[in-house]
């Protein structure tokens, strides 16, 4: 596997607060020369990206409860819908990890389904800081997001003080997630190496 295998499965992402339009426009223009899968932006320029990206093949995914995961669920369903009509693509959505962290896997589940129905068939990537977990809470996450109709399980936000993803933690996933599942690793990802391993 070689870089140009690489570049379909990078969603090229730019989720600082002090991102500017013109830091967009240059993100768009490398993941069309590069053919990347997708870009992942802030809301706040998800109308922005889809212009610029319309009719090139990549996709414009956005975040909901980035970073925290703390926000309801009436928060995170809204939030979903807003942007969809905005153009996004995608959904990266933080579940509430200290629900997880509890056990609460009931709650995970429930946030997870109220957004996948706002997001109207768009994928939905539920984050859960990976690193902050255990095998067993790893597992309950898996499962909500199965039950509840997750498209992908995601390591992490790339904010988190515990870290972000790692070979391990993406190995697991991938032998957690049902058939119908995908795995997004995410979070301290810097080389050619570290991608082709965790692919």
């Amino acid at each position: 596997m070689d870089v140009r295998d690489v570049s379909s499965y990078i969603d090229y992402t730019l989720l600082r607060a002090d991102a500017v339009a013109a830091e967009i426009d240059a993100l768009c223009g490398v993941a069309v020369e590069a053919a990347f899968a997708a870009v992942c932006v802030n809301g706040v320029w998800v109308e922005r990206a889809s212009s610029l990206l319309a009719g090139t093949g990549v996709l414009v995914a956005t975040v909901v409860g980035f970073p925290l995961g703390a926000d309801p669920v009436s928060v995170k369903t809204k939030q979903t819908r807003d942007l969809i009509q905005r153009g996004a693509d995608e959904i990266d959505m933080v579940i509430s990890l200290g629900h997880l962290l509890e056990g609460d896997t009931d709650y995970v589940a429930d946030e997870i389904r109220h957004v996948v129905a706002a997001a109207d068939g768009r994928p939905v990537k539920t984050i859960l800081e990976t690193a902050a977990l255990n095998r067993e809470q790893i597992a309950g996450g898996v499962n909500a997001a199965r039950v509840a109709g997750a498209r992908f399980v995601k390591t992490s936000t790339g904010m988190h003080a515990s870290g972000g993803a790692t070979v391990e933690a993406v190995a697991l996933l991938a032998s957690l997630v049902s058939a119908d599942m995908g795995v997004k690793a995410s979070g301290g990802i810097k080389s050619l190496d570290a991608a082709q391993r965790m692919i």
